[in-house]
Formats: structure tokens, sequence, C-alpha cells
């Protein structure tokens, strides 16, 4: 069993504290390159979550059997296998959007949010945290992902769900902005995505600065407590 505080705790690390996009700059390959639009962010990410929460169970699974001295090779055999599936799943279910992603399935293998967690988390920790510590994780990728991606679709094209047809025939984008939007090429290429994560970077920054200023001027309990007496 897990506790409240545990699972909160886990949670708000991979949702916000250690974000692998924002707090520790990991996958930023696959993160400047597919978030054209927010489509392409939200399902490679739901790629990845899948590809992290089976391998760090995995690896919690059979920590105590793999010896220290392969564990890399082991954990990198593990994520592989796992990648594969997923990379074959895309291409029999969603071909369209498996073309558009590209080689970016396959390097999940690569991928040091993947390598990181199960080696940092998920070979000293029990399977039920592991897995959770593998899923927010992969959340706080997607967030990130799916927000990038929304904001560069919105400023290149004036429209917000792009490619929504690949997953739901039959759905169209949102067409947000006027469509005589001559669009804005900037945000569409590599350094718009530098710009806009470097602005989400300094967003993420100045909340967690304004949470540490309240917390410092929030008096102490036992301070309050003694004054009340």
């Amino acid at each position: 069993m897990i506790s409240r505080d545990e699972l909160r705790s886990i949670a708000h690390n991979g949702i916000w504290k250690q974000n692998s996009s924002l707090a520790q700059l990991l996958g930023l390959c696959p993160l400047l390159a597919v978030t054209t639009n927010a489509v392409n962010g939200i399902m490679l990410s739901l790629a990845t979550i899948l590809v992290m929460a089976l391998a760090n169970v995995a690896v919690a699974t059979l920590r105590n059997l793999i010896p220290h001295e392969i564990r890399i090779p082991v954990f990198i055999l593990i994520v592989a296998a796992l990648v594969t599936v997923v990379d074959l799943l895309f291409n029999a279910q969603l071909h369209e959007l498996y073309v558009v992603l590209g080689i970016f399935i396959p390097l999940i293998v690569t991928n040091c949010i993947v390598l990181a967690r199960v080696e940092a988390f998920a070979a000293k920790n029990p399977p039920l945290q592991s897995t959770l510590d593998g899923v927010f994780m992969g959340v706080g990728m997607l967030w990130t992902l799916a927000v990038l991606g929304g904001l560069r679709e919105l400023l290149g094209s004036g429209t917000l769900l792009g490619g929504i047809d690949m997953v739901f025939p039959g759905l169209q984008p949102i067409q947000l902005l006027p469509e005589s939007y001559p669009g804005f090429l900037l945000a569409l290429l590599p350094p718009g995505a530098f710009i806009l994560l470097g602005c989400m970077i300094a967003w993420k920054n100045w909340m967690d600065a304004r949470a540490a200023a309240r917390t410092r001027q929030k008096p102490p309990v036992a301070a309050e407590a003694m004054a009340s007496h």
C-alpha cells in the first residue's frame, strides 16, 4: 500500500517539481521536434507514459534479480522491448500519426527521461510506487508538450488540435483565430520552440519563487502558538 502523503509527493515531483521538460531539461529533442501542434505532443507523451509505467514496474519487480554490474544493459533491453510493442501498435492502429511522428517513437528507447527514472527510482523502490512515478513523470511531460504544442500551433497557424482527425476520424481542428490570419512562421520552426520553452521555464521558476516567498513570509506554527499564550 501507499500512503496519501507519498502519493502526493510522487505526483507533485513528476508533474511539477521535477518536471522532466521544465526542471530537468530531459528529452528536449522530441520535445522541440514534434510539438508543431498539440496532438503530436500529446500522442508522443501518451506513448512515453505507457513505456515508462511498464518499464518501471518491470524493473522494480526484477530489481533484486538483476546483477548490479549489468543493470544498465538489462534496463535498456526492457525499455527497447516495450518501445517495440508501442511502435507496432501505433503503426497498426494510428498509421497516419505514426508516419508523422516518425523516428521519435523508436527513439523513446534512448530518451533520458525513461532511463533516468528506471535507474533513479524504479531500481530502488517497490513496483506500485515505481509505476506511479512513471505515470506522473509522463503526465508532467504530457502537459508540457501539450501546452508548448498548442502555443506553437496557435501562433503559427491560428488553429488548435491540428491533426486530430488522424486520431479521431471526422473531427476537425479548432479555428481560434480568423482564417485571414497570416500565421507566425517562427513559432513553427525550432527557434520558436526554443523561445517558447524558455518562456515556460521562466514562468515555472517565477511560480516556484513566489511559492518560496509565501512560505518564508508565513510565521511558524509554533511561534503563533506561543504568541497566543
